[in-house]
């Protein structure tokens, strides 16, 4: 499945590798665990203007084109930060969202 976010993202989740939750990801951040933080599509802007303020120079943000109820599936909860804490894993993430941001450009009609 490549270019699937989601498919990943519950991979990492099966691994023991991700973080779900505001204050687990803050912790995960502030202990040097975090390889990389994640941001649901529909995160509020103040929400992620904080995660944005506590990962400054320590670790990777990136958004998901995906919302917080598109990724239940994985956290069974709504929530709208993640991190991942296996590089390789994280890797993983960053590989499949390039793919996916690459698709969805590719299918944008010429204006």
């Amino acid at each position: 499945m490549p270019g699937n976010i989601l498919f990943a993202l519950s991979l990492c989740r099966k691994a023991g590798a991700l973080v779900m939750g505001f204050d687990s990801v803050k912790d995960s951040v502030g202990k040097g665990k975090a390889q990389l933080v994640l941001c649901a599509g529909d995160l509020s802007e103040g929400t992620r203007r904080r995660v944005g303020a506590f990962c400054e120079d320590w670790v990777e943000v990136a958004d998901l084109p995906e919302t917080q109820f598109a990724l239940a599936q994985i956290s069974k909860k709504t929530t709208g930060v993640f991190a991942v804490t296996d590089p390789e894993l994280a890797k993983l993430c960053r590989k499949n969202l390039a793919a996916q941001a690459a698709n969805q450009k590719e299918e944008r009609p010429c204006q």
